[in-house]
């Protein structure tokens, strides 16, 4: 419409990966285009295209109850389809990419529709091409993901084979997964529906190899993993939690008690308030272990 053109324009699926320090001057659209349907099949996959208004959860538990494999380790996720491809989303050993086969998208200039192949996202590490130089150039509008009649559990990170253990599951089906992803996502994770959070707030920071073994010299406890053949990744958690943030509230702001990657409000705290406190939180980290935190969350100011 002619009489929005010329305001800011801000998309919104849930908003469980946004953080205002303000009113947004301009136009916000919540995008609420749904429906599932499945595009084509070949002998091992399965084509299966939602709307980006999609709630994620709900989707994952619809591919799941079709027998197809790839999303059962992402159960739980806040949010909408169409943002999952934005953040890359990933929990558990898997990433939207690992399943990702193209998306549609309304350009917010032209109004024209484009398909975006896997490729032309550029998926990085909770990143993509829509986090980067096309940031708020595009509506989402539907994804396609590939998803495997024959699927290849993912059970080695996180607690997942302890919690199948617990159940006594000794031959898992993806539904079993799900269900062990949902058990330690509500373990370990406050509700955002009780207590104001958006997930994860930091990222897992990416170390070249040989910072990484500086920091196991002197912290040999300190948990990482490798990641490429030069980096490796360390637990920004394990990190907040070393410099005394977990559980540690400051006014109506703190992380939380049982995760300390997750900052949360209390009740009543501005988004600068917590903004703040990321802050200090960053500059805690890095100086103890001489690393810089990046924020996961959107910030909107």
């Amino acid at each position: 419409d002619v009489q929005f053109t010329h305001l800011s324009k801000l998309v919104l699926g849930g908003g469980s990966n946004v953080l205002f320090t303000g009113d947004f001057d301009g136009l916000i659209i919540l995008n609420k285009i749904c429906g599932t349907s499945t595009v084509r099949e070949t002998d091992d996959l399965v084509f299966v295209h939602a709307g980006a208004g999609e709630n994620w959860h709900q989707f994952v538990l619809k591919t799941i109850s079709m027998g197809l494999g790839g999303l059962e380790n992402l159960s739980l996720i806040p949010g909408c389809v169409g943002a999952a491809p934005i953040q890359n989303i990933g929990a558990y050993g898997i990433e939207i990419k690992n399943t990702f086969h193209s998306l549609e998208a309304v350009s917010m200039e032209e109004g024209k529709l484009r398909t975006f192949s896997k490729d032309e996202c550029r998926f990085g590490y909770r990143d993509s091409i829509f986090k980067q130089e096309e940031k708020g150039k595009y509506i989402i509008t539907g994804v396609t993901f590939a998803l495997s009649k024959k699927p290849l559990l993912h059970l080695d990170y996180g607690a997942i084979k302890q919690e199948l253990t617990v159940k006594n599951i000794v031959h898992p089906t993806i539904q079993d997964v799900s269900n062990a992803v949902i058990s330690i996502r509500q373990s370990k994770l406050p509700d955002p529906k009780v207590i104001g959070n958006a997930g994860s707030f930091f990222k897992n920071p990416e170390v070249k190899n040989e910072k990484a073994e500086e920091l196991r010299m002197q912290f040999p406890e300190i948990v990482s993993f490798p990641f490429t053949d030069t980096t490796s990744k360390l637990a920004a958690g394990w990190m907040i939690e070393k410099c005394g943030w977990k559980g540690k509230r400051i006014g109506n702001v703190g992380m939380h008690e049982k995760q300390a990657l997750v900052l949360v409000n209390y009740g009543g705290a501005t988004g600068n308030e917590l903004i703040n406190h990321a802050r200090m939180v960053q500059t805690s980290v890095n100086e103890k272990f001489g690393v810089t935190l990046e924020m996961e969350v959107n910030i909107i100011s």
